[in-house]
Formats: C-alpha cells, structure tokens, sequence
C-alpha cells in the first residue's frame, strides 16, 4: 500500500470502513498507445500553426491574422508538450483506494474530485494488463472510441473513459482484491 494514498483516502472513509489497497497510477512520463496517432497530429498541427503565424510576422500581414494564429499556435504547443506535462500532473494528484465498501478515486487537476462505486453496484469490471506488470481496471462501460481520448490530457476528457484505476502496478492483483472485495459485500 502506498502510504500517501492511504493518508488521503482515509479522510474520505466511513467509521467502519476498511482499507484493503491504495495507491497511484505510475509517475512520469507514459507513453500510450493512442500516441502513435497523436505524436504525429499533433507535429503536424504545431508545424502548421507555427508555419503560419512565423509566415504572417515575417510578411507584414495585417494584425488580425497574427491574432488568429495564436490560440492553433497554444493548442499546438499543449498537443505536442502539454499534454505529457498535464497527464503528469494529474497522476501525482490521483489517488486509488479499494475498501471493504467501495472503491475510491480521489483526482483533480485544478480542484478535488472524488469518485466512489460501491462493490455491491459493480457488474462489469475489466483488466487491461501490460507486460511491464502495470496496466488498468475500467469500471462500467465507457465510450467505444475511449482509447482515442487515452492520450488528450484535456479537462474533461475523463468522461469519455469512465471511472478506472489507470497505470497501476500489479493491477491482476489488485484486480482480485476487488473481486474478493465484491463476494464480501454481498
């Protein structure tokens, strides 16, 4: 159990609740699958945007096209650099805990948000295992295009991929703490 979660997700438990796991998804820079589309889109879209505003400084074109280039030139930089950061970011703010109750996620980039599902109401819980021994469990359905959104650390992203436990280590076993967790609960 990694100790800072265990402090944070104690403060969201009830009198009787129990701690059987926390933790955080892995820190650091990840690269996921859905970057072999978004590296290049998003060289592309940068090299584009700052093609043209470096095209409309250096020509003399009027002041509104400059203008119009800046926010495709701020997107291009958060698509390209951004977005690692931000994701980064928002994994050393996640914090994981299954209890003898529910599970918890406690997450948030710019304010905290909690999410909790209880064990008895989870009917679909999936694994996703890597073989670096980290992977994800999804709770629920989540939108079939999901895995494109993967790599868009964007706020509001979140809910296209619904609640899960991402870039865990040792998620089979943390997988089987969740299902022993369940016939308890019943």
């Amino acid at each position: 159990m990694n100790t800072n979660a265990t402090l944070e997700i104690q403060k969201h438990l009830d009198p009787l609740e129990k701690i059987l796991w926390s933790g955080q998804p892995k820190q650091g820079l990840i690269f996921r699958g859905s970057d072999a589309f978004m590296i290049p889109f998003s060289l592309l879209w940068g090299g584009f945007a700052f093609f043209w505003e470096y095209s409309v400084l250096t020509q003399g074109a009027p002041a509104f096209f400059a203008l119009f280039g800046i926010p495709f030139v701020a997107l291009g930089l958060h698509l390209i650099f951004g977005r690692f950061y931000a994701e980064a970011k928002q994994r050393k703010n996640t914090f994981y805990g299954v209890t003898s109750e529910r599970v918890v996620i406690v997450s948030g980039l710019f304010k905290q948000k909690i999410k909790s599902l209880a064990l008895r109401s989870l009917s679909d819980v999936s694994l996703t295992e890597s073989r670096d021994n980290t992977g994800s469990i999804s709770f629920g359905n989540s939108f079939p295009f999901a895995a494109w959104f993967g790599g868009i650390s964007w706020p509001g992203m979140e809910q296209f991929t619904g609640p899960r436990l991402d870039a865990i280590e040792n998620p089979k076993q943390i997988y089987q703490i969740i299902r022993e967790a369940q016939r308890n609960a019943t």
